[in-house]
């Protein structure tokens, strides 16, 4: 049990709240296991989530001390319980998030690319900090414009920058009018953004304009929940064919838009770091690409393609022949 502390100066990344208002929180020996929180602020804490929900969406961000949370609300049968995650106070540097010295060369050359950077894992895994850290290295390098699309927002991305190559970023956090992601997309191609990172594909709609935009000359970042890469891209195609697309419309459209797709998980108890796995298509897509040309058929045998890639790239050799 941890007691005389303050939400603030605690260093957690969740804590659950039950009905009955106890409070706990991850006890960093195990790799689940949780531990009893008493912190000094509880009241004031407990009132602003509380009173920030609108009555209908189980989901919403919290400002506590010039700190964002992000809350999930779901009613138990003794009253509601929250999930509440406590965000960082700055975008971390992408470089600082363990991942392959490899990886992070090659993700950073594809902000010059249009196409789909998909990254999937399970709850909790890091996604969207990933896809939110990558596309602050691509504003600081190249800056244009980024529309972000999120519910609730997890990352202070909105602001301008100062670019590497002298010029300016501009980066305008939104969320989903209404709950519409597919409209809020159209809305965000309307604008004109060089970059569009789109929190999480959750509904059909959400699906078929995100693959839509990625092969209309944008840079679109997403987040899906998936148990590997192949599952991923399954996901996609399988919510935007809920949604009215047919299944080979929506093949066809990510084998066109796909530049990776990168599965996340952490492993660890007292330090947790990023596991991953991933699968790229040629970004010059004037050539040709046996991954494409896989996914484009629906049939999804990529285990090959996966594990050829991931060995290329840690011995340092280039994943496409004439690039």
């Amino acid at each position: 049990m941890i007691e005389s502390a303050t939400i603030t100066n605690t260093d957690f990344s969740d804590i659950y709240i039950t009905p009955n208002k106890k409070a706990y929180i991850p006890d960093k020996k195990t790799s689940n296991a949780l531990m009893e929180f008493i912190p000094e602020d509880f009241d004031a804490f407990f009132y602003m989530v509380e009173s920030s929900w609108d009555g209908q969406n189980p989901s919403y961000s919290v400002l506590y001390n010039d700190i964002f949370y992000r809350v999930e609300r779901s009613m138990t049968i003794y009253g509601p319980q929250y999930c509440i995650r406590k965000m960082p106070q700055k975008v971390p540097e992408f470089a600082s998030l363990g991942f392959p010295k490899e990886l992070m060369t090659y993700m950073l050359a594809l902000r010059k690319a249009s196409g789909l950077i998909l990254w999937s894992g399970p709850t909790g895994s890091g996604k969207t900090t990933a896809i939110s850290s990558l596309l602050k290295e691509y504003l600081d390098k190249e800056g244009g414009f980024a529309y972000t699309i999120e519910d609730p927002t997890e990352q202070p991305l909105d602001g301008v920058y100062q670019a590497a190559n002298g010029g300016l970023g501009l980066c305008k956090q939104t969320q989903p009018a209404n709950g519409c992601w597919g409209e809020s997309l159209k809305s965000a191609l309307r604008s004109k953004p060089r970059y569009i990172m789109v929190g999480e594909i959750r509904t059909p709609d959400t699906a078929s304009e995100v693959l839509r935009a990625a092969t209309s000359g944008h840079l679109v970042l997403s987040t899906i929940h998936s148990n590997n890469v192949t599952d991923a891209i399954s996901s996609v195609v399988k919510y935007a064919a809920a949604g009215g697309m047919t299944e080979d419309l929506a093949y066809d459209l990510f084998s066109r838009g796909m530049l990776s797709v990168v599965h996340q998980t952490l492993v660890g108890t007292e330090v947790k770091r990023a596991s991953v796995s991933f699968l790229f298509a040629n970004p010059d897509t004037t050539k040709g690409d046996q991954v494409r040309g896989i996914i484009k058929t629906g049939r999804l045998n990529l285990g090959t393609a996966i594990e050829t890639q991931m060995t290329r790239m840690k011995r340092g050799l280039p994943l496409f022949a004439d690039i």
